[in-house]
């Protein structure tokens, strides 16, 4: 996956989305297609997030380290993960997210 830089032709949610006391904070898009993302950062902390549907974490700044509910319902290995780079999230799971440093900006795209 290249490196998204920009969206043309989008709706933003003015208000952000604010979790784990400010740690993370996102903007909804939609696309004119309707496709639904969301771009975000999420300042140094360690975080646990619950996924509804499929999702694919595409990084474009800084890096994380981050390990993935398996199959077996156990978290697996720690992997980083850093611009240019994504991972991928099953629907109704869960994934821990560590961020050290400078903040981890993303763009999250469902489905």
């Amino acid at each position: 996956m290249s490196l998204t830089e920009k969206f043309d032709g989008v709706t933003v949610a003015t208000k952000a989305n604010v979790y784990f006391d400010g740690k993370c904070v996102s903007h909804g898009i939609v696309l004119a297609d309707g496709t639904k993302k969301s771009v975000g950062v999420i300042l140094p902390a360690t975080l646990t997030f619950n996924t509804g549907a499929p999702e694919i974490m595409e990084g474009v700044g800084g890096s994380c380290r981050v390990r993935l509910k398996g199959a077996n319902g156990e978290m697996g290995e720690w992997n980083v993960y850093g611009a240019g780079e994504s991972f991928k999230v099953p629907a109704n799971s869960s994934f821990d997210i560590e961020v050290a440093g400078e903040p981890y900006h993303y763009v999250c795209h469902f489905g």
